[in-house]
C-alpha cells in the first residue's frame, strides 16, 4: 500500500476536479458526469463519493450508494500514474466501511464490458471476497 494516501469524502468544490480525473483515468463518459449531478450525490446521505488524496493531489475516486437494501459501487478510478500502488484497494475499503455502516450485507459492482483494466482489478479482489456473478444480465433505460 502506498503510504501517505488519505481517503475522504469529496467536497462540493472538488466536483470539476473529479470530472477531470475521470477523463484522465479513462472512465467511460456518462450522462451523469456533470458538476450538478456530483453535487447532488455528495449531498445524498445514502451515498458517498470518496476521493484518494496524495500530497494534496486528488488521485482516485469511488462512489458507494445505499438504497436501503443493497450497496453498490461505481466509478472506481485511479490516475494511471498512481495505479498498482494499493490506492484502488484503499478506496474499496472506504466504500465497504461506508456501506457496512449503512447496514449493507451485500455489495454489487458494475464493470463495463471491454474494460480489461477494471475487470483485472476486480478479479484480483477475489481474495477480498469479490466474485463475478455470472447469473446476472443488466438492463438499463435512459430517462
Amino acid at each position: 500500500m502506498m503510504a501517505g494516501v488519505t481517503i475522504r469524502p469529496c467536497r462540493l468544490d472538488e466536483c470539476s476536479i473529479v470530472l477531470d480525473l475521470w477523463k484522465e483515468a479513462g472512465a467511460i463518459p456518462s450522462m451523469t458526469d456533470s458538476p450538478e449531478v456530483l453535487r447532488r450525490l455528495i449531498q445524498n446521505t445514502g451515498a458517498v463519493l470518496l476521493i484518494a488524496e496524495y500530497q494534496n493531489t486528488l488521485v482516485g475516486t469511488i462512489v458507494a450508494t445505499w438504497d436501503g437494501w443493497r450497496g453498490n459501487i461505481y466509478r472506481l478510478a485511479v490516475l494511471p500514474t498512481y495505479r498498482r500502488r494499493g490506492i484502488g484497494r484503499l478506496l474499496v475499503k472506504g466504500a465497504e466501511d461506508f456501506l457496512s455502516g449503512k447496514g449493507a450485507q451485500r455489495i454489487s459492482i458494475l464493470v463495463a464490458n471491454g474494460e480489461p483494466i477494471a475487470v483485472s482489478f476486480w478479479d484480483a479482489l477475489i481474495d477480498a471476497g469479490y466474485n463475478r456473478d455470472l447469473r446476472i444480465v443488466r438492463y438499463a433505460k435512459t430517462l
